[in-house]
C-alpha cells in the first residue's frame, strides 16, 4: 500500500494518459522486446520475457485499463517491478521520468471509490490527475493463483 510519505513515483504514459507508480516498487526500465506466450495464464497477463535469465510475467495495462490492444513495438518500455511478493514487468508506451512529490501532491481518497481497487492515490499536478497505482492489489488473487499455476506448468519460478 502506498502511504502519505512515499517520496518519489515514476510516472509513464499508456494511450496518451498519464499513470504513476511508487519508485520504490520501480526495479527498472529495459526496452519492450519480444514476450514468450504463456499458456493457461489470466487474461491480464501478456506474456513472459527473459532478462537477464529471470523470467517474468508481463502484465497487460491496456487490457486491465480498457483501453484498445496495441502490437508490441521496440519504443515502448517494460517497467520491471515488485509487486508484493512478485517481480513483474508491466508493457507501457513510455516512462516518461520520476517525479518528486511534494505535500499536499497526493490525495489517497481516491482509493476510498468503488471500482478503483488497484489506484492508491491521485497525484495534484499542475496539468491535472495522475493516478497512483499499487501494484500489489493489481492482480486479483484468483488471477495469482493462476499465474502462479501456469508457470509451474511453464518451469518458471513464481
Amino acid at each position: 500500500m502506498v502511504t502519505p510519505t512515499a517520496r518519489e513515483v515514476l510516472l509513464f504514459m499508456l494511450e496518451g494518459q498519464r499513470y504513476a507508480l511508487p519508485l520504490e516498487e520501480v526495479r527498472e526500465l529495459v526496452r519492450a522486446v519480444r514476450l514468450t506466450p504463456l499458456p493457461r495464464a489470466p487474461a491480464v497477463v501478456e506474456g513472459l520475457v527473459d532478462l537477464r535469465g529471470e523470467l517474468l510475467p508481463v502484465l497487460d495495462l491496456r487490457r486491465r485499463f480498457r483501453l484498445p490492444a496495441r502490437p508490441l513495438s521496440s519504443a515502448h518500455h517494460l517497467v520491471v517491478a515488485q509487486a508484493g511478493a512478485r517481480r513483474i514487468a508491466l508493457r507501457v508506451d513510455r516512462a516518461e521520468g520520476l517525479l518528486a512529490l511534494e505535500p499536499g501532491m497526493l490525495d489517497t481518497s481516491p482509493r476510498e471509490l468503488p471500482g478503483v481497487g488497484y489506484v492508491a492515490g491521485a497525484l495534484k499536478l499542475p496539468d491535472g490527475l495522475v493516478l497512483l497505482h499499487d501494484l500489489r492489489t493489481f492482480l486479483s488473487e484468483a488471477e495469482a493463483l493462476e499465474l502462479d499455476e501456469a508457470l509451474v506448468k511453464e518451469g518458471a519460478p513464481r
